[in-house]
């Protein structure tokens, strides 16, 4: 799968991925939408981040999870 918004670069957030080459992780993102913020104020709290972003973030945190295996705790 080939992702066009997420970008790696050692020199940029110590080479997690981020988006777009801007200063601004993936997983920080997600978490954002993981603490319940929607699509829409995170658009208005980082103006730089366009709705496109939200959604290749989303997709690379499916992709990534279709390869993870995690043992649960019982």
């Amino acid at each position: 799968m080939r992702f066009e918004r997420i970008t790696v670069n050692p020199a940029v957030a110590t080479g997690k991925p981020c988006i777009r080459g801007l200063r601004f992780p993936v997983s920080r993102l997600l978490g954002l939408l993981a603490a319940g913020e929607t699509k829409e104020s995170v658009v208005r709290a980082y103006p730089y981040l366009e709705p496109e972003d939200i959604d290749e973030a989303l997709r690379y945190a499916a992709y990534l999870a279709e390869d993870e295996t995690i043992a649960l705790a019982r």
